[in-house]
């Protein structure tokens, strides 16, 4: 299936933290226009009005909180053996990022883990044995879309996954364990080795703009022309 973006990097890739890439560079130098951040501002709520993400279109609420008032933490799973995690940064494995959210969030916390759909349909690397989540999670979640999830729970846990990038754009606070590359830029509570590269201080919408307007090249699945991430995300909600 051909994508609906991509993306030219002269510099580097933006998932290899070893590296500077075209993406870091704009956010770490770039001074970001009113009407730029004002179009992205109304490309996140657009977004979070679709119940849009990576893999799937979700809902922004309607599921129980199944550990009633303990504070809800989402730890998503990838996939061990994508670019995003073997580039440098990452954790290697699921259980290791499930290990590290348990000792950080205590017990009282009620875990939520959600394998990657790749993992779980049996295509790639990740899983775990559900005795060694049993012992860490309180639920494993494999029906409900990533979007709904994040909107019932507290906060999120991440490697490097896109959920976090996701939950962020969603107001959730977010602890990463990997070096993505939406870390290092004061919205993220950063337990990875993020580079001495990334020193200024970004807003959601300053993210937003750089990554998903300004970085990818989209094209139309309609039309098949080029187009603009806001025509994208009308595509995908309807």
């Amino acid at each position: 299936v051909p994508p609906l973006s991509i993306i030219v990097d002269r510099m580097g890739i933006h998932f290899d933290p070893k590296t500077p890439s075209e993406l870091e560079q704009m956010l770490q130098t770039w001074q970001f226009p009113p009407e730029l951040l004002e179009r992205a501002a109304a490309l996140r709520a657009a977004i979070i009005a679709g119940g849009l993400s990576k893999y799937e279109k979700g809902s922004t609420g309607g599921l129980p909180r199944p550990g009633g008032t303990r504070r809800h933490v989402l730890v998503p799973g990838q996939v061990e053996d994508d670019r995003a995690v073997t580039s440098g940064g990452a954790l290697a494995s699921n259980l290791e990022l499930l290990r590290r959210a348990r000792s950080e969030v205590g017990r009282d916390a009620f875990i939520i883990y959600k394998p990657h759909p790749d993992v779980l349909a049996g295509h790639r690397k990740g899983h775990i044995a559900e005795q060694d989540i049993g012992n860490l999670a309180d639920l494993i979640e494999t029906e409900a879309p990533i979007a709904t999830l994040i909107s019932v729970v507290d906060e999120l846990h991440v490697n490097s996954s896109l959920a976090g990038f996701e939950a962020l754009i969603r107001t959730k606070p977010v602890t990463v364990h990997g070096v993505p590359f939406y870390a290092g830029w004061g919205l993220t509570r950063d337990r990875g080795p993020v580079p001495g590269r990334r020193t200024a201080r970004r807003s959601i919408e300053e993210l937003i703009a750089a990554a998903y307007i300004l970085y990818p090249r989209y094209i139309d699945p309609v039309t098949g022309l080029p187009c603009s991430a806001e025509i994208l995300v009308e595509r995908l909600v309807a």
